[in-house]
C-alpha cells in the first residue's frame, strides 16, 4: 500500500488485502479454502450475535411492553394505524369507555370492506407493514379477496425490501412449504436468517428446527437458546427434548428455562393480568 496504491480487503473473509483485481484473481486458488472458512465463521458470528432483541413491532404501542408469545393471543391489530396494543391496554381502554381506536382514535370499521379500504390507503403510501398484511390477506383469501399465494410472494417481497421483519419470516415460510413457489429450504432458512437477526423469534427458532433436522444439534441448541431468552416456550421444550435424549446440556436447559422465566416476567403487567383474567372468563 502506498498512497498512490489502497489496498482492499477480501470482501469475503477480510483476511488478507490486495492492490487490484488482477493480483487477488492471481491468489484465490491459495486462499480459497481459508477464504470459505473464515466467511462462514464470519456469517455464524452475525448470526449468534445478532437479534436477541425483540423487533419494535413486537412491543405493545402504549405500554411499549413487549407482548407475549403467540402474539395473536395477547394484543389486538390496529388496522387503522398498523399498530399492536396488548390485551391489557385495550381492556384498559375500553373499561374508560373509548370505542375507537386505543392509539390513534380513528372508529373502528364497520365491515371488510372498510378495513380492506384502510389497507389498501396505507399501501398507497408505500407503508411496508400495510403492503405485508395485504399478502397475508392474499395468501389466506381473507376480507373477500380471492385467494392469490403469487400475489401474496410479490407484496410481501416488496413489504421485505422496505424493511418488513414479519415479511421476511413468511417469505420464509412460504420456501419452506412450497406456496406459490417451489419448496426450497436453501432459500427459507436464508430469510429465516434475515428475520432472526432483527429479532424475529419465531423465525430463529424455525432455524432450530432446520439444524436440528440436519443433525447440527449444537447449532439448534443456540437457535433454541436465543429464542427461549425472548419468551418462546416451544424452543425450552425443545431443549429439553434435546437434553432428555443426551443432545443438550441439562446447563443449557436450565439457562434456557431461566431466561425464558425472565423474559415471562418482563411483560407482565397489571393491566395485563385483569384482561387474562376477564376473557378467560367469556370462554
Amino acid at each position: 500500500g502506498s498512497d498512490a496504491v489502497k489496498l482492499k480487503n477480501c470482501a469475503a473473509c477480510r483476511l488478507v488485502k490486495y492492490c487490484g483485481a488482477d493480483c487477488q484473481r492471481g491468489h484465490r486458488k491459495l486462499h480459497k479454502t481459508a477464504c470459505k472458512q473464515r466467511a462462514a465463521e464470519l456469517k455464524d458470528e452475525q448470526l449468534y450475535s445478532r437479534g436477541h432483541e425483540r423487533p419494535e413491532g413486537d412491543y405493545c404501542s402504549i405500554c411499549t411492553l413487549p407482548i407475549p408469545l403467540p402474539m395473536n393471543e395477547h394484543s389486538v391489530f390496529m388496522t387503522c394505524c398498523m399498530k399492536i396494543i396488548c390485551n391489557g391496554c385495550d381492556q384498559a381502554a375500553k373499561k374508560i369507555g373509548m370505542r375507537d381506536c386505543a392509539f390513534c382514535r380513528t372508529p373502528f370499521p364497520d365491515n371488510a370492506a372498510e378495513v380492506l379500504a384502510m389497507i389498501r390507503a396505507r399501501v398507497g403510501k408505500k407503508d411496508p407493514e400495510a403492503i405485508f398484511l395485504l399478502g397475508h390477506k392474499y395468501r389466506f383469501g381473507e376480507l373477500g379477496l380471492q385467494k392469490d399465494v403469487r400475489k401474496a410472494f410479490e407484496l410481501y417481497t416488496e413489504a421485505a425490501e422496505l424493511g418488513s421483519v414479519n415479511a421476511l419470516a413468511c417469505l420464509g415460510n412460504v420456501y419452506d412449504r412450497g406456496e406459490g413457489v417451489g419448496q426450497d429450504m436453501s432459500k427459507a432458512a436464508e430469510f429465516y436468517m434475515k428475520a432472526a437477526m432483527q429479532g424475529y423469534v419465531l423465525a430463529r427458532a424455525n432455524l432450530g428446527v432446520i439444524e436440528g433436522k440436519k443433525g447440527n444439534h449444537d447449532r439448534a441448541v443456540r437457535h433454541y437458546l436465543i429464542s427461549a431468552k425472548m419468551g418462546y416456550r416451544d424452543s425450552v421444550e425443545e431443549i429439553m427434548v434435546l437434553y432428555m435424549t443426551g443432545l443438550a446440556t441439562r446447563e443449557q436447559y436450565l439457562e434456557a428455562l431461566k431466561g425464558y422465566q425472565n423474559a415471562v416476567e418482563e411483560m407482565k403487567s397489571h393491566d395485563r393480568d385483569e384482561a387474562k383474567a376477564f376473557l378467560e372468563s367469556r370462554k
